[in-house]
């Protein structure tokens, strides 16, 4: 099963609308259709902040995965952070999230990024192993706050 990347444009909305409310709701993460559709739609028209990616085939995607992106001043240069990494159920297992986190460092890293972070929170505890697998190492004494507006 391949687990090629391909950057998601507008026509696939209603795809990743599905795929996210899925991710969501095995979360417990309660958010109104409007509000996944406003923090889904910027990023396929192009806002350079973030990007999303269908794993799998494009019009039968098997996830997704969400990228933003920042400039971070300790690396002069981008730095990309993992968002959601979400696989549909019934193909978990097969590897398929192992393969993508072994390829995009490679797509990123080509297109000028110098790291990619992700923060591991009480959902992405269980999947400490996969990310260490996939050579990301956990920073000693980082702790993530924030603010909202």
């Amino acid at each position: 099963m391949s687990a090629a990347l391909h950057l998601a444009r507008p026509a696939d909305l209603d795809r990743l609308l599905a795929l996210s409310a899925a991710c969501h709701a095995e979360l417990g993460i309660d958010r109104a259709a409007e509000q996944q559709r406003d923090g889904i739609a910027p990023l396929l028209e192009g806002l350079p902040q973030g990007a999303i990616y269908l794993i799998g085939p494009a019009r039968a995607p098997l996830g997704y995965i969400v990228l933003s992106f920042g400039w971070s001043l300790p690396l002069a240069g981008l730095e990309a952070r993992i968002e959601e990494l979400y696989i549909r159920p019934p193909v978990r297992g097969r590897g398929i999230a192992t393969e993508v986190l072994g390829s995009l460092p490679r797509a990123l890293g080509a297109a000028g990024v110098k790291a990619i972070q992700l923060h591991l929170d009480s959902a992405a505890d269980r999947n400490r192993d996969l990310f260490a697998r996939a050579r990301f190492r956990e920073e000693e004494g980082t702790r993530v706050m924030s603010r909202k507006l």
